[in-house]
């Protein structure tokens, strides 16, 4: 099989397809909760703690001088960052817990077969090996 053919046979199996579908579907989710965290949850918090942008907030290590920008320490984009990941990771948490509710487990198989009888030679010397082993144990 050539290298094209080994790869149209990769790239073809429903995993890396299911895949590539969960990339695409994750990173626009992804913005959604962005938004959902910049735009509605972020300035009502900044409100409440007195009117705080945590995207604007910063320590300027070192002020603009001529054409050379400042060195800034931008926490507060840190912060964003976390409360992001923090939205997501709940939004996730609550996505696959109500995924994992509507599936049921599949009950037991009613009809399922018994193991097989163990065959007469097996049961012999299954009991030939036991009165070796007592034997073995009883000499002193």
């Amino acid at each position: 099989m050539s290298v094209l053919g080994e790869f149209k046979t990769f790239a073809m199996r429903g995993n890396v397809i299911d895949l590539a579908v969960g990339v695409v579907i994750g990173a626009a989710f992804g913005k959604i909760v962005s938004s959902l965290v910049g735009d509605v949850v972020m300035p009502p918090l900044g409100l409440a703690i007195g009117g705080i942008n945590f995207s604007d907030l910063g320590w300027i290590m070192r002020p603009a001088i001529g054409d050379k920008p400042a060195v800034v320490l931008a926490y507060g984009k840190f912060i964003q960052t976390i409360f992001d990941f923090t939205i997501i990771a709940l939004a996730i948490f609550a996505l696959v817990k109500g995924i994992n509710s509507l599936t049921r487990p599949e009950p037991p198989a009613a009809d399922a077969p018994a193991p097989p009888e163990t065959p007469p030679d097996i049961k012999l010397l299954a009991e030939i090996r036991d009165l070796l082993k007592n034997q073995a144990s009883a000499k002193p």
